[in-house]
């Protein structure tokens, strides 16, 4: 009998030795029926038998090892069953390590089952139990991929849904703190913790905007932009007003030359522009200023934002447009007042407008980030 007959005939041994494992291993198991343990395994079986009773060239093998012929992630394609298995884990709460256990148990007792049934093993019988194995290894690396995506998609929704219901209770203390900030007869000392409220409440109202714009962009979505024509050198000028009015101890340099009007997002351009300016402050130097200059060439706007401070390590240069990832140094650091999210939406808004963003760091020349923006939506040739 060859492998792909036996593990159809005994079909039911497998699966319950395979229910067993789950039952005895797997924590998130024990509220399960047996219907939901069993959940796409007989059809994997039948799909590993299905692939021995296939007709396998060498380049075909050797594309199966590279993982060239897993399925792939196009929602328009019927999931295969080991997808199905991967999403259906991902919903039912296992860790990704309960579900690689999985395969592993169901491996072993494929093999375990057939050497105690088929005895001495011929060549045929060796070249199945490799084709199996790497038939299983295709469903596992389709599950996992399937799982990973549905629980990083989860996540994101999740985060999506939290900014959202937080902006209504968020506009209302926001709301409430302008008008006791706005009162004329309120005591001085309430008058102090009212102004308390609505910095604080402005904060947290941009970290819940951050929020929504990174769940925006990771959802495939991308940073909304609705261009119109504008002075970028005005919007900046403003953002730099600002600045200087939260940082009044140091000295931002702004020049810009050239034709700087074009069509873009303005509150969009001022985000961007905004997040890159506090970088600079935030990590330059306090004795020197920081400088921006705006230069208008044909076709594009460029904006440079300048600083001497300690330099950004390489490994950091590489990660530094990466959602979450932080800048710390060698410098105290201030309490956490954001999710690092700054650069990477930055580099989303710019993204979203056909340009580019680059930085270079050294002990030279300090640290230069300079944003390249069409003046226009850059159409196909």
């Amino acid at each position: 009998m060859r492998l792909s007959e036996f593990m159809l005939t005994n079909r039911e041994r497998i699966l319950s030795e395979w229910v067993a494992f789950a039952r005895s291993c797997l924590p998130t198991a024990d509220g399960m029926d047996l219907a939901m343990l069993r959940d796409h395994a007989s059809e994997m079986l039948d799909t590993i038998a299905k692939d021995l009773n296939t007709t396998q060239t060498r380049s075909e093998q050797a594309d199966k090892s590279e993982g060239k012929s897993d399925a792939d992630s196009d929602p328009r394609t019927p999931d295969t069953a080991a997808q199905s298995h991967g999403a259906a884990r991902a919903e039912s709460g296992f860790s990704v390590e309960q579900m690689v256990s999985e395969y592993r148990a169901l491996r072993a007792s494929v093999t375990r089952l057939w050497i105690d049934t088929a005895g001495e093993l011929t060549r045929k019988d060796l070249d199945d139990l490799v084709r199996v194995n790497e038939a299983i290894d295709q469903a596992l690396a389709e599950s996992t991929a399937r799982f990973t995506q549905d629980l990083d998609q989860s996540k994101e929704m999740f985060l999506a849904m939290l900014g959202h219901d937080l902006r209504t209770p968020l506009g209302a203390i926001i709301g409430w703190a302008h008008i006791m900030v706005q009162a004329k007869d309120l005591p001085d000392a309430l008058l102090k913790k009212a102004s308390q409220i609505l910095n604080s409440g402005q904060r947290m109202n941009t970290l819940v905007g951050d929020l929504l714009d990174f769940t925006r962009s990771r959802l495939g979505r991308g940073i909304p932009i609705v261009r119109a024509e504008m002075d970028i050198a005005r919007v900046c000028r403003q953002s730099v007003g600002e600045i200087a009015a939260l940082y009044p101890q140091r000295v931002v340099n702004f020049e810009a030359t050239g034709d700087v009007r074009g069509q873009w997002d303005s509150a969009r351009i001022s985000q961007a522009f905004l997040n890159v300016l506090n970088n600079a402050i935030q990590h330059g130097s306090d004795n020197t200023p920081v400088n921006v200059e705006i230069r208008g060439a044909a076709d594009e706007v460029s904006i440079a934002v300048h600083n001497l401070g300690p330099v950004i390590a390489s490994q950091d240069l590489d990660k530094i447009f990466d959602p979450m990832h932080r800048i710390e140094g060698d410098r105290p650091v201030a309490p956490r007042s954001n999710l690092g999210l700054g650069l990477y939406i930055t580099d989303r808004i710019v993204a979203a407008h056909g340009g580019t963003i680059d930085v270079n760091s050294s002990e030279a020349n300090g640290t230069t980030f300079i944003i390249h923006l069409p003046k226009r939506t850059r159409t196909a040739a």
